[in-house]
């Protein structure tokens, strides 16, 4: 069983900074991508960002790109997203999910493709 569990959200002013940890457990290892997902009240669940996890590459969402960075730790079991120059507009729910072993790569920009997901960590910037 893939469980997964983020901390990290909080309530921070325009311009701050947070870092959000979503701590794996169960076998990820055969899954090709993890990531990170974002939903406003009211819009649907956007991809922020996600790694392939043999190469480390990533990809960002052109609206947080040169702001968020999406890292691993295998040794920890931690998928983090460092969230710098924080805007009103990143309010959301963030989650992390894992793909499903099942897609490839290329499914890795395709929300409907991840399998596991967290419950989820609230982030609110305010102006």
């Amino acid at each position: 069983q893939v469980q997964l569990v983020e901390s990290g959200g909080g309530s921070v002013q325009a311009g701050g900074s947070l870092r959000l940890s979503c701590v794996t457990s169960g076998y990820t290892d055969s899954s090709d991508c993890m990531g990170w997902f974002r939903q406003a009240p009211g819009k649907e669940r956007e991809v922020v960002a996600f790694i392939y996890t043999s190469g480390r590459a990533t990809y960002y969402a052109d609206s947080v790109r040169g702001r968020f960075a999406i890292s691993q730790d295998n040794a920890k079991n931690t998928l983090y997203l460092q969230m710098n120059s924080l805007k009103p507009e990143d309010t959301a729910m963030y989650y992390c999910a894992v793909l499903s072993p099942d897609r490839g790569t290329g499914y890795c920009n395709s929300i409907g493709a991840y399998k596991y997901w967290g419950q989820g960590t609230q982030v609110t910037v305010s102006s």
